[in-house]
């Protein structure tokens, strides 16, 4: 049986909602040969994945995911086969979650001034190991009853129309591949088809991202239909770039979506990686 394999996967350490061992137990039960723990802007939920991948016997691919920000749209970056001991790389991210950190104490403010009661320290005891998200406000929304699902908690208080809403001051794409590099990693942009860009900007971008030092483009990813695979393959043949695939799991904050699986149909051979790294002798 062919092996196969996750390169898009989140934990509790920010979106989801497995912590990053149960994440690679699961993985393990799956039968994945290898995933790639991606969690947004931090590397803290590595060193216990990987000590538990060793325990399984699977491999552990250290990565992350950046949002960073490209002509006003929300442009995600993920950085493979990270080198989480490079200290300048670690000094660069500890800068980037700084300006998170500002952006969620100005929605705390917000969601206060609105009648929420929520403070930094409600949130640190609700979500301790956790970089927060929107994700983890809409959550404690949903907890607490001050919304039916998460998509009104978007819609209501902090989506990008909002009342609570607090635009984050984002790296660039440019930037955070050249922070990727520094890292050693794997640049890959994420999930393009859900920037909902034109033939001729998502080229564009494309062409500009090859430029300063992509290296491959999620081609295979759970949202795909129809033509959408083929489409993304071509596009990464046409500017030199390699293929990758991912899931995007995020356990129960996205329940249609399972790991290593998608929707259902999501196969992601071991050879994927293989290619990117060009190494034959990855088992």
């Amino acid at each position: 049986m062919e092996p196969y394999i996750d390169l898009h996967v989140h934990s509790s350490c920010s979106d989801g909602t497995l912590t990053p061992r149960e994440v690679v137990r699961y993985a393990a039960k799956k039968g994945l040969a290898a995933i790639a723990l991606t969690d947004h802007d931090t590397i803290r939920g590595i060193a216990p994945a990987r000590e538990e991948a060793d325990k399984l016997g699977i491999m552990l691919i250290p990565g992350i995911e950046f949002s960073t920000n490209y002509k006003d749209r929300d442009i995600h970056i993920l950085g493979l086969d990270i080198d989480v001991d490079n200290a300048y790389f670690a000094g660069s991210l500890s800068r980037f979650l700084d300006s998170r950190n500002v952006r969620n104490r100005k929605m705390i403010r917000l969601l206060s001034e609105h009648k929420i009661p929520i403070t930094w320290e409600i949130m640190e005891q609700r979500f301790p190991e956790a970089v927060w998200t929107r994700a983890h406000f809409a959550r404690y929304l949903l907890d607490e009853g001050y919304v039916s699902s998460m998509a009104e908690a978007f819609s209501r208080y902090i989506g990008d129309q909002a009342c609570c809403f607090v635009p984050r001051e984002k790296v660039t794409p440019f930037q955070a591949i050249r922070l990727i590099q520094e890292g050693s990693g794997i640049a890959v942009l994420a999930h393009p088809l859900l920037y909902h860009l034109s033939q001729r900007e998502l080229e564009e971008l494309t062409a500009s991202l090859k430029k300063a030092g992509l290296n491959a483009i999620e081609a295979i990813y759970s949202a795909n239909c129809g033509m959408d695979e083929g489409n993304m393959r071509r596009l990464a043949k046409k500017y030199g770039l390699g293929i990758t695939g991912g899931s995007d799991f995020h356990g129960g904050n996205k329940p249609g979506i399972d790991l290593g699986e998608g929707r259902g149909n999501l196969k992601i051979p071991l050879q994927i990686w293989k290619n990117l790294k060009g190494d034959k002798k990855i088992s």
